[in-house]
């Protein structure tokens, strides 16, 4: 299974666009770096509005808040 966060991403940093998921699934290649190639100039750029943003901390609830309010963490121990 993935963990992705696209849903909630405009930017991308993998040239030529997302990585493509189907069912669940990346097809993984045996290419270095599985098969992908970040665009630099789109990371660098990314990283510049990170650090004018002024966050120092990373705060999930009040991100998901904005798209469902009254959204609480509650931690899942595995």
């Amino acid at each position: 299974a993935c963990d992705t966060h696209y849903p909630w991403q405009s930017e991308e940093v993998v040239k030529g666009g997302t990585i493509k998921i189907e069912d669940g699934c990346v097809n993984v290649t045996n290419e270095p770096g599985l098969g992908i190639e970040l665009d630099r100039e789109a990371l660098a750029k990314l990283h510049e509005t990170y650090k004018a943003s002024g966050l120092t901390k990373r705060d999930d609830a009040i991100e998901m808040q904005k798209v469902q309010p009254g959204w609480k963490f509650e931690a899942t121990r595995w």
